[in-house]
């Protein structure tokens, strides 16, 4: 089944990436229909985490996860009127050439740098989870070791990438939506049939477990409505509309009106998915309930819950749950890291090197650009591989956690340079980036013992975003006006 999904990946890349030259691997020549983009997003922004985690999450968090993603939607709605309208009328291809414009050429190397780092490990999270559940139920009973397995798979994603770029991804991105939406509501099927349940007993079941619980008003933990609300504002829009992997897509829209019509949409469906993928966590919790499942555990001798869908599809649910989960999950693995590299290679071209703007043959620009793509491909091979030997948390918590820190810098830089006509002395820029971080990780460190066991959820991202601001309006510079990228 492997294989076969495969090739029709390369079938896809092959057909879109004739005649791909630089307009077609950065922007799509800006002729990507705005449905396909949103419908392709949906992958990239679920991946592994929410095909595995999201469910596994349910057994401890309920269903408070739900409190994020409505803070999504609010998110969505502040790149849809008020991000995307400055992309298209500076008409940029990277977005951190706002940056340059705004502060100078150290405020856009910064803001790369963050963007790169937070990709990075983000994807190699994803990647490392969906690989590992692979390893477990696939590869080790055929002998493949772990960096064998991982190099495979990478090399597999840098096949069809490597050419055709974001005019590729966008209908790749397609397909692999399409396979994970159908793997997570045939599974639902399917435990569903298992538990000898309708459609409403179903919904009953749910609604009647301890799963079911959204709201959560103690200020105290995590989990806290405000928290996680705010939090998931904040991270949709720094996570998307800050993040140089999902503004690439929108940017290869036609035109402003298609990108807020797919950013809108997407905000909408998004949001109904995830309530598929927590439903079926609380069914699959259910089910382990009843027949007293005991997950594997990890180092520091909890149960792992990111394996609790695949160890029900495989030893439990029937030979159809194992394909379901194994297609899924190649389509989850693949979406969540294709366009990373696309994206990876696009902003280190634009940003680093500068290379569009060096008068050069399309071959020679080529030629850099296979061999930053490749670079990329290895960087993150390295890092699944350092996930593998410290990691002990679920990995949507990793993610979400890494988010807050390496996204918190560009949130302050961009919305001080959006919301303020205070000038920054771009020469501080990179120190305050990385003094923000760190002053949020002294304060996280200490909150439960300072403030009388209090934890910090997402809104640590919003604290680091208003410490880089806080600096940047003590780093006081005459005020740079926004020109049009060169």
């Amino acid at each position: 089944s492997i294989a076969l999904y495969f090739g029709v990946l390369v079938g896809i890349a092959y057909f879109t990436s004739k005649g791909a030259d630089s307009g077609s691997y950065f922007l799509g020549n800006k002729q990507s229909p705005w449905y396909a983009v949103a419908f392709g997003m949906l992958g990239d922004s679920l991946s592994g985490v929410t095909f595995i985690s999201v469910p596994g999450a349910v057994g401890g968090a309920q269903f408070s996860y739900l409190q994020l993603v409505l803070g999504y939607m609010a998110g969505y709605l502040i790149i849809s009127r008020v991000l995307l309208p400055l992309y298209y009328r500076l008409n940029l291809t990277s977005i951190y050439a706002y940056l340059e414009g705004r502060y100078g050429r150290n405020a856009q190397k910064t803001g790369a740098f963050f963007f790169i780092l937070s990709r990075l490990l983000g994807a190699a999270g994803r990647l490392y989870l969906a690989a590992t559940v692979i390893q477990l139920f696939v590869f080790d009973a055929i002998g493949i070791p772990f960096w064998l397995s991982v190099t495979i798979i990478i090399a597999l994603i840098f096949a069809y990438t490597y050419r055709g770029g974001i005019k590729t991804l966008v209908w790749t991105d397609t397909f692999q939506s399409t396979i994970l939406l159908l793997a997570v509501l045939c599974s639902v099927v399917v435990i569903a049939s298992k538990m000898d349940l309708s459609l409403g007993g179903v919904v009953n079941q749910i609604a009647q477990s301890d799963y079911s619980k959204v709201f959560f008003w103690d200020w105290a933990p995590k989990t806290f409505f405000f928290k996680q609300f705010i939090g998931g504002a904040f991270i949709a829009v720094v996570m998307t509309g800050l993040d140089q992997n999902m503004m690439q897509k929108n940017l290869s829209c036609k035109s402003l009106p298609d990108a807020q019509k797919n950013m809108e949409w997407f905000s909408v469906v998004m949001a109904l998915v995830n309530v598929c993928f927590l439903s079926l966590g609380a069914l699959l919790w259910i089910y382990a309930t009843q027949i007293q499942l005991t997950l594997p555990t990890n180092a520091l001798g909890k149960p792992i819950t990111d394996y609790l869908f695949p160890t029900l599809a495989f030893n439990q649910l029937g030979t159809a749950a194992g394909l379901l989960f194994i297609l899924g999950l190649t389509a989850a693995t693949f979406s969540s890291a294709d366009s990373v590299l696309t994206t990876l290679t696009t902003s280190f071209y634009h940003d680093f090197l500068e290379l569009h703007k060096k008068t050069a043959s399309e071959a020679y620009k080529e030629r850099y650009r296979h061999a930053i793509h490749i670079g990329f491909a290895v960087l993150l091979l390295g890092v699944i591989l350092l996930f593998k030997l410290f990691n002990n948390a679920a990995i949507i918590d990793t993610v979400l956690l890494i988010a807050n820190y390496t996204y918190g810098p560009l949130l302050g830089l961009f919305f001080f340079g959006i919301l303020t006509r205070r000038g920054a002395s771009d020469k501080w820029i990179p120190w305050i980036a990385l003094a923000a971080p760190a002053l949020c990780w002294v304060v996280n460190s200490h909150s439960q013992a300072w403030w009388g066991g209090y934890q910090f959820g997402n809104e640590l991202l919003l604290l680091n975003g208003a410490l880089t601001a806080a600096m940047l309006w003590m780093a006081k510079a005459p005020r740079r006006v926004v020109n049009m990228p060169q």
